[in-house]
């Protein structure tokens, strides 16, 4: 993230905090002194309060979907060792106090079976709640790009914002908000790899101009077992889209629709399972089924595949 960028959200948080005012402390309790939003402070320093972590509930608008248990754990360890950096930021719903920012930390707690946390007590609205939880998250680069999308149309949806405003709420540019936001128009499948790090922004964003589904799965899957590049894969992607219809085509003629559909269905299958671009020349009296490869090492792949021995 480039230091302009980090310095667009920080300005966006600190909006938002100060929007979000301390909560009043219990009776007997020492009013808190707001700190800077990203200053650290260790457990106990004024401007916090010690809460139960039993009493903590996870924020229902949290963008990241993935906590890995090496990562707590890891987290957990730094915790016992060093102590709570930087404490949790709540808001009063109820009983119980609901997570803003932090909520790796307070399952590291969970993990650690400490019994209070500290935290900063908050009053904010359901937008400022998650609007701050999202710029937490963008702010220590934690989200992958899909979790990074939900999260901006999360607050596009929940609470009726446009992309410009829901942008602006977050202290970033529509066009990155917009650009995030086509991520979710790719097919489940292809989400998952880009969840997981198989797959760059860069990749996901040729296999944007990627029409057709089958060929886009295709692409995607290639692009991972040959570790393309994207400058490779927008070669790629470009020979598909000038490529000229290959000669022999199953005719249209002679075959019903739903005769054509369960063709169609049957290259779909093919063309997934073997990795590579697969034509049936189907008749009611006899076919071909063509396979597509390219060299001699693609070549090798799809008769594996097929349970071919040379």
């Amino acid at each position: 993230m480039s230091a302009a960028s980090k310095s667009r959200l920080g300005r966006g948080l600190g909006s938002l905090i100060a929007k979000a005012t301390p909560a009043k402390p219990a009776a007997g309790q020492p009013a808190p002194v707001a700190p800077a939003p990203a200053a650290p402070a260790p457990a106990g320093a004024p401007g916090y309060l010690e809460i139960p972590v039993a009493q903590i509930e996870p924020s229902p608008y949290q963008a990241r979907r993935t906590f890995t248990p090496e990562q707590l754990h890891e987290l957990a360890e730094s915790i016992r060792a060093e102590g709570l950096l930087q404490p949790v930021v709540v808001r009063k719903v109820g009983e119980k106090y609901q997570l803003i920012a932090g909520e790796r930390r307070w399952r590291a707690f969970q993990e650690l079976k400490l019994k209070t946390i500290s935290a900063r007590i908050v009053t904010a609205s359901d937008s400022s709640s998650a609007a701050l939880g999202l710029i937490e998250n963008l702010q220590r680069e934690g989200l992958n790009p899909i979790e990074e999308a939900h999260g901006y149309a999360s607050l596009i949806r929940d609470f009726d914002l446009t992309q410009e405003s829901a942008a602006d709420r977050v202290g970033r540019g529509r066009a990155t908000v917009a650009n995030s936001l086509r991520l979710l128009s790719l097919d489940a499948e292809i989400q998952g790899y880009l969840g997981k790090g198989l797959l760059s922004v860069g990749h996901a964003k040729v296999l944007l101009g990627v029409t057709d589904p089958a060929q886009r799965s295709l692409l995607a899957r290639r692009i991972i077992a040959e570790g393309l590049s994207v400058r490779v894969t927008e070669k790629l992607a470009q020979e598909r889209r000038t490529k000229p219809a290959a000669s022999g085509q199953r005719p249209a003629k002679g075959l019903t629709a739903s005769e054509a559909e369960a063709v169609a269905g049957i290259e779909k299958k093919l063309t997934s399972h073997l990795g590579a671009r697969v034509a049936v020349l189907h008749t009611a009296k006899k076919g071909r089924i063509v396979i597509e490869y390219r060299g001699n090492e693609d070549l090798q792949r799809v008769l594996e595949k097929l349970g071919v021995e040379l």
